[in-house]
């Protein structure tokens, strides 16, 4: 099998054409992956935001659950 080299330049082209292409033929994956990312950090500031610092223990939490 014969080995070629390649620049570090044309490694970077052939890289960006790629992602280039797969983003514009595939645009569902970056909206995919921009949309979990906003979930995420939604969840994140619920969370401290309703982080008091306070113990609430595990029956207290099942029945609010249940209710």
């Amino acid at each position: 099998m014969e080995t070629s080299e390649i620049s570090k330049t044309e490694l970077k082209k052939i890289v960006k054409e790629a992602i280039i292409s797969v983003l514009t033929e595939r645009k569902d994956l970056l909206e995919d992956a921009v949309s979990e990312a906003i979930l995420d950090m939604k969840l994140g500031l619920a969370i401290e935001e309703g982080d008091t610092g306070e113990y609430v223990s595990e029956s207290e939490i099942l029945s609010k659950l249940m209710d």
